[in-house]
């Protein structure tokens, strides 16, 4: 299921460039139920919900900032769990939320409706997709983030159906999906994130995609996410 919420402040609000750890901390902070909010945010597993970037309607381009001319910015929040859609939608209504030191309403929540899912179905990114390697160089652990390529589409493939198993908390499945892009749009980002004192640069990327396969899957996809890092803003996918 998926909301879209909108957000309004002052007029010419500054926004960094770099706001996925913004946009985390307000989603976590709108958890209705404290004790879900802290189960979530203390976990090392899967979140089982990610979100957009956010859309900026009325906005200009200055050195380190975007600005909200009119002040409304709005972002699509998404889970496969009910119970989390209903604890984001009763946190956030008639709320204040922060964002760095301006208060902002939320002045809407939407309950979008889903889409028709068909075996194979053509997906736009509207947050960048991650997936990263591992391997052992000298006894130590390096990660890599990886360019589109055939294992880039199998860690899409891998990572998916994994978190489908965890999420229905089973075994394994022999549900199918295949995972792959003509190329035509493809955009890499530079995203920086902050947990503590400590900042992350990640390479991801924005991408038209088609998955093929098990409806089940692909309708999770949509939910939950593609790819890896979906509950700091990763992976988000619309249907074409």
């Amino acid at each position: 299921m998926r909301l879209k919420i909108t957000l309004k402040g002052k007029n010419n609000l500054k926004i960094p460039f770099n706001y996925n750890h913004i946009l985390s901390s307000i989603i976590y902070k709108g958890i209705d139920d404290m004790d879900l909010a802290y189960k979530l945010h203390s976990s090392n597993s899967f979140k089982f919900f990610t979100f957009s970037q956010l859309n900026i309607k009325n906005r200009k381009i200055i050195k380190d900032y975007i600005i909200a001319c009119d002040g409304v910015i709005s972002f699509y929040l998404s889970s496969p769990s009910d119970l989390l859609i209903k604890n984001f939608t009763y946190g956030f209504i008639d709320k204040d939320v922060m964002f760095l030191n301006e208060k902002l309403k939320v002045i809407k929540i939407e309950v979008l409706r889903m889409p028709d899912f068909k075996e194979i179905s053509n997906f736009k990114t509207v947050s960048p997709i991650i997936i990263r390697s591992k391997r052992d160089i000298d006894g130590k652990t390096k990660v890599w983030d990886l360019a589109p390529s055939d294992k880039f589409f199998r860690g899409i493939e891998n990572n998916l159906i994994k978190k489908y198993c965890v999420f229905k908390k089973i075994d394994s499945t022999d549900k199918k999906i295949k995972a792959y892009s003509e190329m035509a749009n493809v955009k890499r980002k530079r995203i920086s994130i902050n947990k503590g004192p400590q900042t992350t640069y990640h390479r991801a990327y924005m991408m038209d995609l088609i998955l093929e396969g098990d409806v089940d899957l692909i309708k999770f996809a949509y939910d939950c996410g593609l790819g890896e890092k979906n509950s700091v803003g990763f992976g988000m996918v619309n249907l074409e």
